[in-house]
């Protein structure tokens, strides 16, 4: 009847989807500064890793010079364990997420997923951080003298 109070109620969906927008947008607000800086907190940290392998490993770094590897070599050598140890921490994020997402969605009730193109790129982007923040110690190990890194023990 007309003299009734309305029991029922009307939902735009474009003002709730303008909302949900509106809240996503606040929140990587937020989130993409935060992550910058743990990036390169987090690449501060390898290059201090291994600027301690190289200084740990300068006796070895001198003989494989000795019997004729190459600074390249060297070069290479250190950038790949630089780019696999942040791809190995990668790696552990992305389980530690995945596990994150598996207790949302049974304790929330909220479905929530990983695709395939947010794993490649959490793993490309690991990566090419520790290849960045490895370019120096590994120029360090390249640069080193034989004679001097084999008369050196730590």
């Amino acid at each position: 009847k007309g003299s009734e109070e309305d029991d029922f109620g009307v939902v735009n969906v474009e003002d709730l989807n303008k909302q949900i927008d509106q809240f996503t947008g606040s929140i990587a607000a937020v989130v993409v500064p935060i992550t910058a800086i743990t990036l390169l907190v987090g690449g501060i940290v390898v290059m201090n890793i291994m600027l301690v392998s190289v200084t740990e490993r300068t006796f070895e770094i001198g003989l494989r010079k000795a019997v004729g590897a190459t600074r390249k070599q060297i070069l290479m050598q250190f950038q790949i364990e630089s780019g696999m140890l942040c791809a190995f921490g990668g790696l552990i994020g992305l389980l530690t997420a995945y596990g994150a997402v598996q207790l949302i969605t049974a304790l929330a009730g909220i479905t929530m997923t990983i695709t395939i193109g947010y794993v490649l790129l959490s793993l490309i982007v690991s990566t090419v951080i520790g290849m960045i923040f490895g370019i120096y110690p590994a120029f360090k190990a390249a640069r080193l003298d034989p004679i001097i890194a084999l008369t050196k023990t730590t």
